[in-house]
């Protein structure tokens, strides 16, 4: 027992540090309507890994990181363009295009590199249980930076988000900080899905918002929500993972997925009960 919760505690920290930057960026994410940029930026970030590895660089190396790193840039700039003025094609559009043009480009690269087929489980689910304390150290790090950079201009990067109108209204240049944003969101994402993967990251940062945005609507309010439920989706998540020996980041985005369907059952029963009471 005590080799299992030895094994099982790294894996827990990231998963509480994983909440503490996801369930803030996810707010920003979820109010900007653009849901899939997560799953397009870390598939940017994938894009940039397959082509270390075919490269010669190892996976989880320094410079397959800052490769993947360097295509993340890239992808920000693109979304950072794609948000203009009375939009004729929508962000989402864009994002999607990135998304499928990405996948289909690592599976291309990843058919010449060797090892080709666990290099995409692995960016997929991720190793979050094989994490090491120096990577979260890492990571945290880099969380920490990214953090204390949004607490700083957090009035300009919330109002960008949640109110784009007003915020170009109050001439700020809605396209420098999206890139600024996007950069900072690259920073993280790249981090993240090199300790738990595409499926898992996703989840940490889209669940908890969304869950969140049901019942209440100040920032700090859904930040609070959203990291208790982000700590419980990681507790329940490791224990059936240990209890029944599945994959955890499986088994945690398995219970993200209960979560969200527990919420909205309630939003929707909470719903339907205010309804007729004000009928009656």
């Amino acid at each position: 027992m005590n080799g299992m919760m030895e094994l099982l505690l790294p894996a827990f920290a990231a998963c509480l540090i994983l909440t503490g930057i996801h369930c803030y960026l996810g707010i920003h994410i979820v109010s900007r309507g653009v849901i899939f940029v997560d799953l397009a930026l870390a598939q940017v970030a994938a894009l940039g890994s397959t082509v270390a590895l075919l490269a010669g660089y190892e996976l989880h190396s320094t410079e397959a990181y800052l490769i993947a790193l360097g295509f993340t840039f890239v992808g920000a700039g693109l979304f950072a363009l794609g948000r203009v003025r009375d939009e004729s094609v929508p962000q989402e559009a864009i994002i999607g295009i990135v998304y499928a043009v990405s996948s289909a480009a690592a599976i291309l690269v990843l058919d010449r590199a060797p090892h080709g087929e666990e290099a995409i489980k692995d960016m997929l689910v991720g190793s979050i249980l094989f994490v090491t304390w120096p990577q979260i150290i890492k990571v945290s790090a880099i969380y920490l930076a990214v953090g204390v950079l949004h607490f700083l201009l957090r009035k300009k990067f919330l109002l960008v988000s949640m109110n784009p109108k007003l915020a170009q209204q109050n001439g700020l240049w809605i396209r420098f900080w999206d890139f600024i944003f996007y950069i900072t969101f690259g920073f993280v994402v790249t981090s993240s899905v090199r300790m738990a993967g595409v499926l898992l990251v996703f989840s940490y940062l889209v669940v908890p918002a969304v869950c969140a945005m049901f019942f209440v609507k100040g920032v700090m309010q859904r930040l609070l929500i959203g990291w208790g439920l982000g700590f419980i989706a990681s507790v329940a998540g490791l224990y059936a993972s240990a209890k029944w020996d599945l994959p955890t980041g499986a088994s945690v985005v398995t219970v993200f997925g209960v979560i969200l369907a527990v919420c909205a059952a309630v939003k929707f029963a909470s719903g339907f009960a205010a309804a007729n009471y004000n009928k009656s």
